[in-house]
């Protein structure tokens, strides 16, 4: 559930991490977006995506936050350029959530260059701006009021100086678009999926270590800046055991500051109220739907959704801003494939 470095798996090496998830509507299908290797980091640490990982989406189409369908990308070692060679394998069924299971190779490409893949989608992966903003001073209040079990000290903020600390950064995206005849067979009868993203590590014993899981927007931000520990751990288990494993601890987080604002009778339970819709950690929508990760709806989420504001006020039971919106970003996104901005 990383965001940014938010585990400490994730800073041990940042080209496992999944900075952000994204789902929606493009020009062919669904699009899948999961951003990694983040430029702030720093300028020691190896570029590009893992050789030795596996990059997943994972759908659930039945609504028992267990996959039925995996998209596995898996990359060669960068060459004197810095690209990567890269095969995107198609796991369904059981093969979908068996870490043993080969899947069809349905595309085969190099980073930089778009590849078609069979069936009518197409994938892309590189280098691209990171189009996801925040204000480090309100992040950091945040972590720290839930946390503490606190309201949020803002005292000493000026959202007038409001600043995005990812501006001019950058990530390594991999950008997959599906057709609806792809997707809508594993979907509900209502055309809903539950998306997920997961990065996991070859071992010295032939497994494979689970390292970062991305649903939801903002989870880490919110529960673990203080904590690694419980970072790792929310990486570490399935989306399906999020509730019983995980779900009294950051249960109690929000209690904690919903309590000392003030703003609910019963903070407890306000608290499972968001832990119900926060758990399964699994990022809903409907395909052929336009998305959007809002105060009303959560479906799916577009490149220029505010997030942070959403989030924080979900959790908070209480109005809180970054003072940051879109046009905060140094690169924009665009209408057209692969849709992520430029570096």
């Amino acid at each position: 559930m990383s965001h940014h470095l938010d585990s400490p798996l994730a800073k041990q090496d940042p080209r496992l991490d999944i900075t952000d998830l994204y789902v929606f509507r493009g020009e062919r299908g669904t699009v899948f977006v999961t951003n990694h290797s983040h430029s702030s980091a720093g300028l020691d640490i190896p570029r590009g995506l893992h050789p030795e990982g596996r990059y997943e989406v994972k759908i659930d189409g039945n609504g028992d936050a267990v996959e039925d369908l995996t998209y596995r990308f898996t990359f060669d070692a960068r060459d004197e350029h810095g690209n990567q060679a890269y095969r995107l394998c198609r796991l369904a069924g059981l093969d979908a959530r068996d870490v043993s299971a080969e899947g069809t190779v349905i595309a085969e490409g190099r980073t930089g260059a778009m590849a078609e893949v069979d069936g009518g989608g197409r994938v892309w992966v590189g280098k691209a701006g990171d189009p996801f903003w925040i204000e480090p001073d309100v992040l950091h209040a945040v972590g720290r009021a839930f946390h503490d079990g606190t309201t949020i000290d803002l005292s000493g903020w000026d959202p007038a100086q409001a600043k995005n600390a990812f501006a001019g950064e950058n990530v390594y995206s991999i950008v997959l678009e599906v057709g609806d005849r792809e997707l809508l067979p594993f979907a509900g009868t209502d055309g809903r999926i539950g998306v997920w993203g997961l990065t996991t590590l070859a071992t010295d014993a032939g497994g494979w270590r689970p390292i970062n899981r991305a649903g939801h927007p903002m989870i880490c931000p919110l529960f673990v800046q203080l904590d690694g520990d419980l970072g790792d751990w929310l990486n570490s288990t399935a989306p399906a055991e999020d509730l019983e494993i995980h779900g009294k601890i950051v249960g109690d987080m929000v209690a904690g500051v919903v309590r000392a604002y003030g703003t609910a009778e019963d903070p407890g339970a306000y608290a499972r109220t968001v832990i119900n819709r926060i758990f399964p950690n699994i990022l809903p929508y409907t395909v052929g739907t336009p998305a959007v990760y809002g105060f009303a709806e959560w479906n799916g989420r577009s490149l220029t959704d505010n997030t942070p504001d959403v989030m924080f006020s979900f959790a908070a039971n209480t109005p809180v801003t970054i003072g940051l919106t879109r046009d905060s970003i140094t690169s924009k996104p665009t209408r057209s494939f692969p849709y992520v901005p430029a570096p």
